[in-house]
């Protein structure tokens, strides 16, 4: 079975919106590091990844999630995760992951794009 993997992106006001759906994994997650890379090269700081539609998440999606912010922290920029307490199935798998990696408490974390993009952009802390 072959799974899709896509991000696709757009910008809300001062952020850029990726939503990423499929498995976020070893053969997928350098798609994600470059597109967030290549964001953060456009000038933008304001990042919302879109979790909502990851169905599975391994420690390479893990790595590029952290790799995300401490690059966005970088910048003085402010990322956001989309990362839903109920949907699909069970509840959000990277929700899950991160919680059980005790590593959740990293990031900033929004039920969805709208809560997200409404609170002010500001640097992310250590």
């Amino acid at each position: 079975m072959v799974v899709a993997f896509y991000v696709t992106g757009g910008e809300q006001g001062d952020w850029t919106v990726l939503r990423v759906s499929g498995e976020l994994d070893l053969v997928t997650s350098p798609v994600l590091r470059q597109r967030v890379h290549d964001v953060v090269a456009d000038g933008r700081h304001g990042l919302v990844l879109d979790l909502s539609e990851v169905f599975f998440c391994d420690s390479s999606g893990v790595g590029v999630l952290i790799a995300a912010r401490r690059l966005i922290r970088s910048c003085q920029g402010s990322l956001r995760l989309i990362l839903p307490a109920r949907g699909a199935v069970d509840g959000s798998h990277v929700n899950r992951v991160l919680g059980a990696l005790g590593v959740r408490r990293l990031f900033d974390v929004y039920a969805d794009v709208a809560s997200a993009v409404a609170d002010e952009a500001g640097p992310l802390s250590a």
